[in-house]
């Protein structure tokens, strides 16, 4: 059984379900979009949904900004949803070594029109009492950053996205891609037989796209690394905060809904790599351990703090940490993949990147150079790195 699309997206978690909303708000409403079990229920459900703007390179600082302004007209934009985002705010907070790299990043973001504040440590005791800032030499502060819901959002995209015609479907797993005679991906050939053929496939899949894009003859050089997030209740509620990027202790602590804290790793200089498919699903006690220790250095004032959980992601992530959008070396199939830890913040800026490429090929985004997240940039050996990196965490900014 043979189906036609001008466009199929595989995946249908967060940032294929971006592409095929900002598609349809074009106008182009015959696309397909295929996921293999429930949509959102990869990656996507395993986000922390941070938001903020704290990039060094330009672009994909502007790209956050873009989200920012989506999350925060959530409302008018998806008949009433507000996202469950959250401007509770962003602090990175830096050590000796890194202060010069702050003040560059933060004055390349005001470029950008990014509002962010150097603020002192008096500002910040105020913001999040009970913190221990001592090893803090400076802070950059981002009011209009915060929290959001990553399910929540996809399942937005996929409902604004459907209203407007797209067809989405789930349990429907991808098989390989098409190729024509001249070696172009003209569909996509299911795992439950059929084929849907289609003038652009886009492969939107997270740490699933490599094996899927061999199918065609392309090396797509992403990874799967695990990300290990504790949630930990401090024995009293925490107070309205906002998230903290702690670059001297190499974590980040989010207040969740309930009060507690959701702790999660900025070091990674020793990345663990796995199967996206078979993983524990639980952190490992090493990493409880310090997180525990990091946590009661940082927080020293926890009156009975204790472990409530603990969950693992993995960030689908290329050799610079930044991700992989635009043409695949084969003709008519598109890359979206390798955000790195970066997807959620950007999701709203992926869709409209894509769709801009898609059917114009060039972008409207302000700020933003589709050239950074070229394929090729690995072979050229010009990876995409910020020209003020953070000491220890330099590979994720």
């Amino acid at each position: 059984m043979t189906e036609t699309a001008e466009y199929v997206i595989v995946g249908g978690g967060l940032e294929g379900l971006a592409i095929a909303w900002s598609l349809a708000c074009r106008g182009e409403t015959d696309v397909v979009v295929l996921e293999r079990n429930s949509l959102c229920s990869g990656m996507t459900g395993r986000s922390s949904g941070v938001v903020r703007c704290h990039y060094g390179t330009p672009s994909l600082a502007a790209m956050s900004w873009y989200g920012v302004s989506v999350f925060a007209r959530a409302a008018e934009l998806f008949d009433g949803d507000d996202l469950a985002f959250r401007q509770c705010g962003y602090v990175v907070g830096v050590g000796a070594d890194n202060v010069a790299a702050l003040h560059a990043n933060v004055a390349m973001m005001h470029g950008l029109g990014i509002e962010v504040d150097l603020i002192d440590h008096e500002a910040m005791a105020t913001l999040w009492p009970g913190l221990y800032l001592d090893d803090f030499a400076a802070f950059a502060y981002e009011r209009s950053g915060g929290r959001g819901e990553a399910h929540v959002t996809g399942m937005a995209f996929a409902t604004a996205a459907r209203a407007r015609g797209v067809r989405i479907r789930q349990s429907t797993a991808v098989a390989a891609l098409l190729q024509d005679g001249a070696g172009t991906v003209c569909g996509v050939r299911l795992a439950g037989g059929g084929e849907i053929h289609a003038r652009h496939v886009v492969l939107a899949a997270g740490p699933w796209t490599p094996e899927l894009a061999a199918t065609a003859g392309v090396e797509v050089d992403v990874k799967a690394q695990r990300a290990q997030l504790v949630l930990i209740d401090q024995g009293m509620p925490t107070p309205d905060v906002p998230v903290l990027s702690d670059l001297s202790g190499l974590q980040y602590l989010c207040r969740e809904p309930n009060g507690e804290l959701l702790v999660g790793n900025s070091d990674h200089q020793a990345p663990q790599y796995i199967d996206p498919d078979r993983f524990a699903d639980r952190a490992d006690e090493s990493t409880i351990e310090k997180t525990v220790m990091k946590l009661d250095t940082r927080l020293p004032g926890m009156p009975d703090p204790r472990v409530t959980g603990s969950y693992v992601g993995a960030y689908d992530v290329t050799p610079d940490y930044n991700p992989i959008i635009g043409p695949a070396p084969a003709d008519g199939l598109f890359l979206a993949t390798g955000f790195s830890g970066h997807g959620f913040k950007i999701s709203p800026a992926v869709g409209e990147l894509v769709a801009d490429l898609l059917t114009t090929g060039v972008t409207t985004l302000p700020n933003v150079d589709p050239h950074d997240f070229r394929y090729s940039r690995f072979a050229e050996n010009d990876p995409l790195v910020s020209p003020h990196p953070y000491v220890g965490a330099g590979e994720m900014r």
